[in-house]
């Protein structure tokens, strides 16, 4: 996110009096009490199973980079980092997790947390006794390091925290310009890193934020670039770990690596595996290790092919939502043509959705609502009146003509023209190991050579795309639109307006799809995007963001700054009697999580409740 004018950075610890104003937390904040995470399992035994001691393994699959290119600064928004997605929970933890049906919190690294809305503030409280794995203590240090490289990286939280301050050893207040509910996501599910990893940076920021700079100025951008080239030189020593695992820096290949139990991470009493062996690659590399039944649990996009032979070798194919999926990108910086909203949403009838998305099989819909966020979470947020107020942007190609004739398009021979007068051909790029986003440009580019404008396809490996997408190297592409990082529609509005745009673009130097976020609308006038998508997610009151979150809603459908396409639910397979005693069925509430947000397995290990076999 863009830099924030700054009222007040300063990082003096509280005054004791000014915590005790702080600490009782009203009627509108909440509390995460230490007292829910008691309802995890006992503690077990030494040994894997806790009788035996015999050691347990666990099996997933993730991509990461072998070093030297992957690395250990696992700060975030810092890229090709070895973080292994749902299983970074488990080696650095968060302050908690997530029930996304449930509607509660499983606290983690965090003892309780709240808002004071009389103060503007947020206080989060870690659980004493917590240590890294060098056994030197977490202390609220980590916290603030932590939260302010996450600044320096323009991360989100940033838009309504103007200060944060250290009340005691344990305890992190965070002051915000505008209250809003979706802080307490940003703080507690964010991974909290050491403070002697960071320290560094952190006074950096700290110096630089609370002597005016900002992110823009020649000072800012050094820091920005220095703390995402930092590499740990000895990462085994360097790399301090909180949760129940740690790497064993030693076995990562090619093909796999280990996590073994680190015994003075938090939890680790609870998790009836010692090691978790994660297998390397995106889909087509792990497809023979799943196969061979080497893999207990994967998340990865599998073909309907592939899974057909999954469920004959006995695999339970497991199918969460994600409240995401594929979307078209388009780079109005190389494209004037369609900086015209009439030409995106002529582009919007033209493709029909439902063929772009069938090619998934079960497990893939075509979006229906058009709102920027999940079809799934839109009635929980809009009222019918909204929703009505939606354009659907159904298949209808002669709509599609019409709408690009009225915005200076012409049709010759079939083809279509731009109002510059060239041939509509553009090159479509998508990560080429996923295979759904492979098998929409596909579809995509049939469709629209029909209807006369000509899309070349081109790969491009999967760690590689987004930064190529980031830094304006593209014409067309397909990437992640929606978020299942949260339920609240407020970062599904981030990912459309800011992730792959301007504001978070430039941490790769470039501006992503180039989409201006001062536009006009129809429904509203002139907007200011930045304020739409923050208002989206402001204040304590749901029931007033519910009004905010419609006119976000309403703003994206008419200005389509990217065209969901597909939203993808989870084909996971999950092996069952092997090194797995058995998965949850899919009537548990706890299967609702997004895969990749509050995933489920990690929950059920930090929970003792997935046992071996």
């Amino acid at each position: 996110m863009p830099a924030l004018p700054v009222r007040d950075t300063s990082r003096g610890n509280l005054s004791r009096r000014r915590l005790l104003e702080l600490v009782g937390l009203g009627a509108v904040g909440t509390a995460a009490a230490a007292g829910t995470a008691a309802c995890a399992a006992e503690p077990r035994g030494q040994g894997g199973d806790g009788k035996s001691g015999k050691a347990q393994e666990f099996h997933g699959a993730w991509p990461y980079q072998v070093p030297p290119k992957g690395h250990f600064n696992l700060m975030s928004g810092v890229t090709d980092a070895i973080g292994l997605g749902m299983y970074l929970d488990l080696i650095f933890l968060p302050g908690g997790m997530w029930y996304w049906k449930e509607q509660k919190w499983e606290p983690l690294l965090g003892q309780k947390w709240g808002f004071e809305e009389k103060t503007s503030t947020f206080l989060y409280t870690i659980k004493d006794g917590l240590t890294w794995n060098d056994g030197s203590p977490i202390t609220s240090q980590d916290v603030l390091s932590t939260f302010w490289c996450r600044r320096v990286m323009r991360q989100s939280e940033w838009e309504f925290v103007t200060k944060l301050e250290a009340a005691d050893e344990r305890t992190v207040v965070f002051t915000m310009n505008n209250p809003s509910t979706v802080v307490e996501r940003y703080v507690v599910r964010a991974a909290v890193f050491p403070h002697a990893m960071y320290g560094g940076f952190a006074k950096r920021a700290t110096d630089l934020f609370s002597g005016g700079g900002s992110l823009d100025d020649a000072d800012g951008k050094k820091l920005n670039e220095e703390l995402q080239a930092y590499r740990p030189k000895n990462p085994e020593k360097e790399v301090l770990t909180s949760g129940p695992f740690r790497y064993d820096f030693n076995s990562i290949t090619n093909a796999q690596l280990t996590l073994r139990k680190n015994d003075k991470g938090w939890g680790a009493d609870r998790i009836n595996f010692d090691t978790i062996t994660v297998f390397n690659g995106e889909t087509t590399d792990v497809t023979p290790v799943v196969l061979a039944k080497n893999v207990d649990y994967a998340t990865h996009g599998f073909p309907t092919a592939t899974e057909k032979e999954l469920l004959s070798k006995g695999f339970r194919i497991i199918r969460p939502p994600t409240y995401a999926g594929g979307g078209l990108f388009l780079n109005l910086d190389k494209l004037p043509e369609f900086r015209d909203v009439r030409a995106r949403q002529g582009l919007a009838h033209a493709i029909d959705r439902r063929l772009a998305a069938e090619v998934g099989g079960d497990s893939y819909k075509p979006v229906q609502l058009m709102a920027g966020f999940s079809d799934i979470l839109v009635p929980q947020w809009l009222s019918d009146a909204d929703q009505a107020r939606l354009n659907h942007y159904e298949h209808d190609q002669d709509q599609a003509a019409s709408i690009l004739t009225a915005a200076g398009w012409t049709r010759r021979g079939g083809k279509w023209l731009t109002p510059q007068g060239k041939p509509a051909t553009y090159e479509i790029n998508y990560p080429a190991e996923y295979f759904d986003y492979v098998a929409a440009a596909q579809s995509i580019t049939r469709q629209l050579k029909k209807f006369g404008i000509q899309l070349n396809m081109r790969g491009v490996t999967f760690t590689q795309q987004p930064i190529d997408l980031d830094k304006g190297r593209f014409e067309f592409a397909m990437q992640g639109w929606g978020a299942s990082s949260a339920p609240h529609p407020h970062f599904s509005f981030v990912a459309a307006f800011f992730t792959h745009n301007i504001p978070i673009a430039a941490n790769q130097g470039g501006k992503g799809i180039a989409f201006p976020l001062t536009q006009n609308t129809k429904a509203f006038g002139k907007v200011d995007l930045e304020k739409v998508v923050h208002d989206a997610g402001a204040g304590l009151d749901e029931k007033k963001q519910r009004q905010n979150v419609a006119i976000a809603a309403r703003a994206f459908n008419e200005l389509l700054p990217i065209i969901p396409i597909e939203e993808r639910y989870g084909n996971n397979p999950a092996l069952q009697g092997v090194r797995v005693k058995e998965w949850p069925p899919d009537s548990d509430p706890i299967m609702l999580n997004a895969p990749y947000a509050d995933n489920f397995t990690t929950l059920l290990m930090f929970k003792g409740k997935l046992q071996p076999a």
